[in-house]
Formats: C-alpha cells, structure tokens, sequence
C-alpha cells in the first residue's frame, strides 16, 4: 500500500488533476471521458439525502452514562443496574418545525434524542426538553405539523393554521403555555432539561413491572434567551446552539445532566387523577419523587457532521431488555413512525452505519437491500427456525403482558381535563413570568386573521386560570370569554 498522501478516486485510483477537466483541445470541449470529473459532479449532485420531516436542524455530541444508583429492583437493563457502570452514547438536540438551514434560536420544542449503545443492544430515549406533548394519538401528528410547516400556496408560515388547530384541539394547552413561557427559547442546548415525556414501562428480573417516566436535569442550571436578543441572533447567528455545543466540549467544558425517574406501581394507572398514558399530562412529583439513576457527559464532537448527526437515527422502538412500551397512544405510533421515516431518508440498513451500528452483535435475518456495507451475513443462515444451528428466539426477553379489555373501536382517552394542569403551571410562575407569558401569547396571535379562533383560544386559557385568559383578552383588545 502506497504511503503516498494522494487525492483519489472513490474507488481508489489516484487523482493526477484536480484543478482541470480533460477537454478536446485547449479551449473544448468537455470530454465524456474525464471520469474524475463525472464521478464528483454525480456523487455532488447526491451529497443530500432527505431532511427530517421534523427536527431537521440539530446538533449532536457523544459521551457516556453513568449508573449511580442500583435500580435493578425496577428493572434488569443491565446499563441501569449496576453502581459505576459507563455506557457510552450518543445525543442529538434539535428544533422541531425549521429547516435544516433555519435558525437555532427560535420559540419551538428542543429535541433531545439519546442513543445508549448498551451490551444488550442500543437503547434510544427519543424525547424532547418538555415533559409533555401537544396531542395525545399519533393520528393527529401529520395534521400538526402540517400547521407548523408552510402554506401550500405562500410558502410562508401559517399562524392561522397554527392557532386554529391549536384551539381545536384543547389537548394541546399545557404544551403551548410551556413553549410560550421562558423555556420556550433555551439560551444553549446545555441549559435545557430533556425527558423522555411518554410513560415506559419497566421490568425487572422477576418478570415484575413498573411505570416509568424519564427527567435529565441539566447540571449547568436553566437558561433562557429573551424574546429581542434570540431574534437578533437568529439573523446575526442562526448557527448559535450549534456553535456553543461543538465550542464547549472542544474546550473541555463537558456539559452534564443528571437521570431521574419517576416510578408508578402498575396498579395505580387505574385510579391516578390523570391518565398516566396521556402525554399531555405530567405525573406529580409529590406523588411520584425523582428517583436518582445516574449522570450523562457529553466529552466528544463528532469528526463529521453529516455521517454521525444528519445519519444518526433514533427510534423510541428500540428497546432493551427491562425497558418496554407502555400503551401511551401516541408512543404506540411512533414506536412505527420514527424507523419507518429512517427508512425512508437513510435506508433500510440505517442501522449498519457506524453511529447507529450496536456494540452488541447483531444476528438476524435481514438480508440486502440499498447501501448493505458489512457482510450482509455472509454464507450464515438466513431463516427461522432451521436445523442448522442459527439464531434462534429468547423467550426469557419475551415482553412482558398487560390486560387490555373493551371494543377493538376509535376511541379517545377517558380523562379530558385538559385546564388543571395549564392553570397549575401559570400559577406556578411570578407575576414578571406572567407578564412575558401573555406578551409572547399575544404577539404570536395578532397575526391571525379571525377574531373567532382567538377567542376560542383565549377561552381554553380562561378555563384554566380566569386571570390567564382575562390578561390575554385585554392584549388582543377582545372581550373576555363569558360562560365557558
């Protein structure tokens, strides 16, 4: 092999001319046959693949995980089960609605996407920096973010559509008083919490369940930008997050979070005040404490943006062992979602790629298709079950069961209080968080066109704190809802 530091070909030939094309003559034409020149403009014209539906624009680092508290009595996920265990992983932030060329420092959810390569397989936590969601069943989501994008005829975004889905679907209330509240605009990916948002479940080695909900808890404190200086920034430095993680880890300044959970006995999920599978909901942590579990660090920029974030894929489907779905409708769908949409933009052998390939070995029985790079299973079997000795199932990692009972119909949650909680997170906060609350409410609104989607959302805030909706009334200069 040659020791030479030459330019070359993808398929390994040197480059003798990088600078000129082969033509006929000294002024050409360009000759077919330069295939140097071919070979970059074809795979150039290839250099795209399709951005995230949603959370295009991101950031990622890696680092690793540390258990510092022995929870194998709730679960046998072996990463989450023994004190001083290091398990490394790989994080993703994001924006939800932009492009993948839009601004960092915009009013939206921040992704927080972590990918734990465990000895078991990889685990992926997919949340975002809310502990709720704005709908509750995956049926509603491409109708969402269909309001989030832009308008078929203007291109332009659509407050119309925002606010009128919005205010038709109450649901979304306690997501939307967050997303306007301060922690709307996080000042850097650092200063944000994550959680995993849906309820999981938990098992143990005994085959013994619980409920499961996740918080990260930044260890470099809450931040937030305001309102004026992230406009400014998203015209001077749109790249901001992205800038400020890559430059803190390159300095050594690792960022931190520390992992709780909180536990819920199965049993209670019939009778807890609110659906525990609603992700608009939270769980009270005077019901249900923050259970310590262990600390993330993130110690490692990526060497190259597009093969480990653009390529990185998550699935909220990726289990381990001890950790499983709950029946969270809106889970459920994602559970098909999110690898169904790395199909699409990475192909059906994501997972062979370096960032996404487990550390653990992989044995199955999917074969070919586009960008197959490893072995593609060389002369090994390829069918179960079989009596060649290959692979076969474990039936001590089968899932563990929960009853499930009633019609096989559409059908909605059985709690639709959707006021108490929005109300309880308005009282929570001072009258100058207050202030900036209805502000940011009241200038997102203005620009919709008519008074009656206002009004019905004014209404749905008034529900929840008549002193909310009355101060959001008054800044529109619309009457104050009356007998909702």
């Amino acid at each position: 092999m040659s020791n030479h530091n030459h330019l070359t070909t993808s398929w390994g030939a040197p480059v003798g001319d990088n600078q000129n094309s082969i033509t006929a003559g000294h002024r050409g034409p360009v000759l077919i046959q330069d295939v140097h020149l071919l070979e970059k403009l074809a795979h150039f014209n290839r250099e795209r693949v399709p951005e995230r539906v949603v959370h295009a624009k991101g950031a990622g680092a890696h680092g690793y995980f540390e258990a510092t508290h022995d929870l194998s009595q709730y679960t046998k996920a072996a990463f989450l089960s023994e004190v001083g265990k290091r398990t490394p992983l790989f994080i993703r932030f994001s924006t939800v609605a932009g492009e993948l060329g839009s601004a960092d420092t915009v009013r939206d959810p921040r992704g927080f996407a972590v990918k734990f390569y465990t000895e078991e397989g990889n685990y992926d936590l997919v949340g975002n920096n809310t502990p709720v969601f704005f709908i509750r069943d995956a049926i509603k989501f491409p109708d969402f973010i269909h309001t989030q994008k832009r308008h078929p005829q203007t291109h332009l975004k659509n407050p119309n559509a925002v606010w009128d889905f919005w205010s038709l679907s109450p649901e979304s209330l306690h997501q939307v008083t967050i997303l306007f509240s301060d922690r709307g605009i996080p000042a850097t990916y650092r200063h944000m919490h994550g959680f995993g948002s849906h309820t999981f479940k938990w098992v143990n080695a005994a085959g013994e369940g619980v409920w499961v909900k996740y918080h990260f808890k930044t260890e470099q404190g809450i931040k937030n930008l305001d309102v004026e200086l992230a406009a400014k920034m998203a015209g001077d430095n749109p790249d901001y997050h992205t800038e400020d993680l890559f430059n803190a880890i390159e300095k050594g300044d690792f960022p931190a979070w520390k992992l709780y959970v909180q536990i819920m006995p199965l049993e209670d999920a019939h009778t807890y005040r609110f659906d525990p599978f609603d992700v608009t909901k939270v769980w009270s942590q005077k019901d249900y404490p923050l259970i310590e579990v262990g600390r993330m660090v993130l110690d490692r920029n990526p060497e190259n943006y597009f093969a480990e974030v653009e390529q990185a894929t998550f699935s909220p489907g990726n289990f381990v062992p001890g950790i499983e779905a709950s029946p969270d409708k809106m889970l459920q769908g994602r559970l098909f979602a999110y690898s169904d949409a790395h199909r699409y933009r990475v192909g059906a052998n994501h997972n062979t790629l370096p960032i996404n390939r487990p550390v653990a070995d992989v044995k199955n029985n999917q074969r070919d298709g586009f960008m197959r790079a490893d072995g593609n299973g060389g002369a090994g079997m390829y069918y179960e079950p079989n009596s060649y000795g290959g692979p076969k199932e474990a039936p001590e990692h089968k899932t563990t069961p929960f009853a499930v009972s009633g019609l096989a119909e559409s059908t909605g949650y059985d709690h639709d209080d959707h006021y108490t909680q929005a109300g309880d997170l308005y009282r929570l906060m001072s009258e100058d968080e207050r202030t900036r609350l209805i502000a940011n409410i009241a200038g997102a609104m203005k620009p919709v066109e008519k008074d009656e989607i206002k009004i019905r959302q004014i209404g749905h805030w008034y529900k929840a704190e008549p002193e909310f909706g009355t101060r959001l009334a008054q800044a529109l200069g619309l009457p104050v809802p009356q007998g909702v």
